[in-house]
């Protein structure tokens, strides 16, 4: 473990963060407060957040900051809130639309304890952004609603641009990562989401665990169930309650999944130290 900890605390120089500021990252975030409403890219202090909202697009997290599940990468609170912001989607509206958007990505923390997992609000957030400005393009990065295919349809139902659910990892570190999810339950839903006419989309995060050989064969899955994009980046502790890093991938380790990955079909392959699941999001669209 110690050993671990050394490595976790040097990282590489290719990980250097560049701090996010500017005119328009100050604006954009006077828009999300005024509206009472949370970015993952602000939240999680994303490397990528000046580049993107630069490009104008942004990730917006719904459904409030509390999760019912204890993934062990993941700083969010767990618990159990048990009532929605019903008014939520229509401020989420009105500051894309205010904010100049071309596209959003929408995320949320789980919500197992809603008698639909949260589906209504998921989809009367993205029928609220559509009615504000048609032009605005909607990426949903959505939780597995526990695979209840109705709750699921009900968020396809909104037809996003894009429908992206997160592997995360190898099938064979979820009992020790996500032990609240389950691996062949997610590639059921990116299934389902393709079936429904949805562009797809997935991806993992490197350094939990896994080796080159689980990265190829997690990419061979998600191109089996028809997934068009996929994205990796490293895995980087959020905080010391969280597990800790296994390793750092190199540049050229990056780069040939993402050479791999074309090959196997995906329309899009992110791949990079500090590529998170909405980087490039605008792109995928085309």
């Amino acid at each position: 473990m110690k050993m671990h900890t050394d490595t976790y605390t040097r990282k590489p120089e290719w990980l250097k963060i560049k701090v996010p500021g500017g005119r328009n990252y100050s604006d954009l975030k006077s828009v999300l407060r005024r509206h009472k409403l949370h970015t993952v890219c602000a939240e999680a202090r994303c490397p990528n957040t000046e580049e993107c909202w630069d490009r104008k697009s942004a990730t917006i997290m719904i459904l409030g900051d509390t999760c019912t599940r204890s993934c062990r990468f993941c700083s969010v609170k767990t618990g159990r809130l048990g009532t929605v912001d019903l008014e939520e989607p229509g401020r989420v509206a009105a500051a894309v639309s205010e904010m100049g958007l071309k596209h959003v990505v929408l995320t949320s923390v789980d919500r197992d304890e809603l008698p639909d997992g949260g589906a209504g609000i998921w989809a009367e957030t993205v029928n609220r952004i559509r009615e504000a400005d048609s032009r605005i393009t909607v990426e949903i990065l959505i939780p597995d609603f526990n695979g209840v295919e109705k709750d699921l349809q009900t968020v396809f139902s909104a037809k996003p641009d894009i429908l992206s659910h997160n592997l995360e990892t190898a099938a064979r570190l979820y009992r020790s990562i996500r032990p609240q999810a389950d691996y062949e339950q997610s590639l059921n839903v990116l299934r389902m989401a393709k079936e429904a006419g949805l562009r797809t989309k997935t991806g993992i995060m490197v350094g939990l665990g896994e080796d080159a050989e689980d990265v190829i064969r997690i990419m061979e899955d998600a191109r089996r169930n028809a997934v068009d994009i996929f994205t990796i980046g490293q895995y980087l502790q959020p905080t010391p309650k969280q597990t800790v890093v296994q390793r750092y991938v190199t540049p050229d380790e990056f780069d040939m999944y993402r050479a791999e990955g074309l090959k196997m079909g995906f329309l899009y392959v992110e791949s990079g130290p500090l590529v998170r699941s909405s980087y490039h999001a605008d792109a995928h669209v085309k």
